[in-house]
């Protein structure tokens, strides 16, 4: 995201305008959980939460489809907007049988 001056942050939304209406058939939007900038944290690297484009407001977000990335790898949807249950210790003993 752009936070330098108003012309930086016009070609910010002038780039999503146009990735966005250049899609045919489908259109993905994907925004990172979080990411890793190197460098900037005293004593190693840190990481920041990422968030949707300020282009796309609340309102218009009830016309998309969100997935949180664990349903989409497990190739299921969660009815009801519930989140799976995992049971961590078990995958984590897993890991570590022969």
């Amino acid at each position: 995201m752009s936070t330098g001056n108003a012309d930086d942050i016009e070609e910010e939304r002038r780039l999503l305008y146009v990735a966005m209406t250049r899609a045919k058939d489908q259109l993905a939007l994907i925004v990172p959980h979080r990411f890793y900038v190197h460098g900037k944290a005293r004593g190693g690297d840190k990481h920041v939460y990422g968030s949707r484009s300020r282009f796309i407001a609340g309102a218009v977000m009830e016309h998309f489809e969100s997935i949180a990335w664990s349903t989409a790898v497990a190739g299921r949807a969660v009815a009801g907007g519930s989140t799976p249950v995992v049971n961590l210790a078990s995958r984590m003993r897993g890991r570590w049988r022969d």
